[in-house]
């Protein structure tokens, strides 16, 4: 794998949020390139902007390892339907609109979920959840990881792995997993 990518959630940006800043200088430490970058309608993460950005911009491929928090993690599934990625690290996921209107409006939930597509485009998928978060539902990842077969990691006190509320600023869990992955 070439590079990590972290792709933020709606309303926030990677500057200093939640623990985007510790995996990335952990990553560095040992020599991975790992990008934070701040994507274009980050407010309300739509799928017309994300993915060009995603093509043009980021140029994602068959070698990096995206993680995606909560609408990021959205996105990549839906991404990986039609485009090759290496991995994903799907933190704080979901897979309906969860009732929320903004979420209808994102593009990603006019067509069916294609989960066959999904995981013949990615070399493996693992999922983070926690059964307090105060968004997404448990049973949201538990039935996207029985989709993907993902590796599946369920917490009982990390609500959505951060927010300007709450911050998660170290998040040790994803950082030994994906370390184990680099040096597979």
């Amino acid at each position: 794998m070439n590079r990590v990518v972290i792709l933020h959630g709606n309303g926030n940006s990677h500057g200093t949020d939640d623990w985007y800043p510790y995996i990335k200088s952990n990553l560095e430490v040992i020599g991975v390139e790992c990008l934070t970058p701040d994507i274009p309608d980050n407010v309300l993460a739509r799928k017309k902007f994300w993915f060009p950005y995603f093509t043009d911009v980021l140029k994602l491929g068959p070698d990096d390892i995206i993680i995606g928090a909560s609408s990021g993690a959205l996105a990549i599934l839906k991404y990986a339907e039609d485009h090759k990625i290496g991995a994903s690290i799907l933190v704080g996921t979901y897979y309906t609109d969860l009732g929320y209107e903004d979420e209808r409006t994102s593009g990603y939930f006019e067509t069916p979920w294609n989960w066959e597509k999904i995981k013949a485009n990615q070399k493996w998928t693992v999922i983070f959840a926690s059964t307090d978060d105060p968004y997404i539902p448990i049973s949201e990842p538990k039935f996207i990881r029985d989709q993907l077969g993902s590796e599946y990691f369920e917490f009982s006190d990390r609500g959505h792995f951060g927010s300007h509320k709450n911050p998660t600023l170290e998040f040790p869990e994803l950082l030994e997993f994906l370390k184990s992955k680099l040096n597979d």
